[in-house]
């Protein structure tokens, strides 16, 4: 079953399904979509928690080792399966197809899984051991934040801690965050720091906020389309300050 991240929070308040899976490149927004999840689990009584990291020699016999070991004390246990990359292989495709069918039920038992993976491609949507998480689990796909998404999201997040900014200083701040969601959460949270609930200044936000924009030399070709100069500048600027290799820059 697929979940909007924003819709999450209503999907929790429910109940606990036994597998869940979030998908993101971004990885502010996945970090709070598991922290939300694991707040639930704690709060129900999931006292052990257990993290395994798929990389290049992990076997995935463990997984399933894991989830059938008994806790010494009888506690309820998370199960967190990290894949940085999203390949499982061809053995951790299976042994993820396998999983997930044996966690089909309504609700969490004694063990509750969270799988993370970053965006997949469009040819690993389409492989056996992804249709199987989307068919069994709570499958949460989070999008990228796209530039001209940016501006609303730092005012939601500036009105969640009681404070707002117009229409130029959001566009001031997104030029300084642009690519870089992380970065951009630990500005925000500094100008609750700075100051106090209310309505931001330009100045205030010109005086707090720091360049931390990370660029996608992909998007420079969009910018010259667009005719946007000034970003066009900031973006050749800021990829020579992340030296990007120039032959890059003028093929895309």
């Amino acid at each position: 079953m697929q979940v909007r991240a924003d819709a999450l929070d209503a999907h929790l308040d429910k109940s606990l399904a036994p597998l869940y899976v979030i998908s993101s490149d971004e990885q502010l927004l996945l970090l709070e979509a598991a922290d939300r999840i694991r707040a639930k689990a704690r709060a129900v009584g999931f006292s052990e928690r257990e993290v395994l990291i798929a990389e290049r020699y992990f076997k995935w016999g463990e997984l399933q080792s894991v989830q059938q070991s008994m806790s010494l004390f009888g506690d309820r246990k998370l199960i967190e399966l990290r894949i940085p990359n999203g390949k499982p292989g061809k053995e951790g495709g299976q042994a993820l197809q396998d999983y997930a069918a044996a966690c089909v039920g309504s609700e969490a038992g004694d063990t509750l899984t969270m799988i993370t993976l970053p965006k997949l491609d469009s040819a690993t949507q389409k492989s056996a051991w992804v249709t199987a998480l989307q068919r069994h689990a709570v499958y949460v796909e989070i999008p990228n934040i796209e530039r001209q998404q940016l501006a609303p999201w730092i005012g939601q997040r500036l009105a969640a801690q009681g404070q707002s900014a117009d229409k130029h200083a959001l566009e001031f701040m997104v030029d300084r965050v642009e690519g870089n969601l992380l970065a951009a959460h630990q500005e925000i949270r500094k100008l609750s720091l700075l100051y106090p609930d209310g309505r931001l200044s330009l100045d205030q936000i010109q005086d707090a906020v720091l360049n931390v924009a990370r660029y996608d030399v992909f998007k420079l070709s969009e910018a010259m389309l667009a005719g946007d100069v000034s970003r066009v500048t900031r973006m050749l600027d800021g990829l020579k300050g992340e030296g990007e290799a120039l032959p890059l820059v003028l093929w895309a």
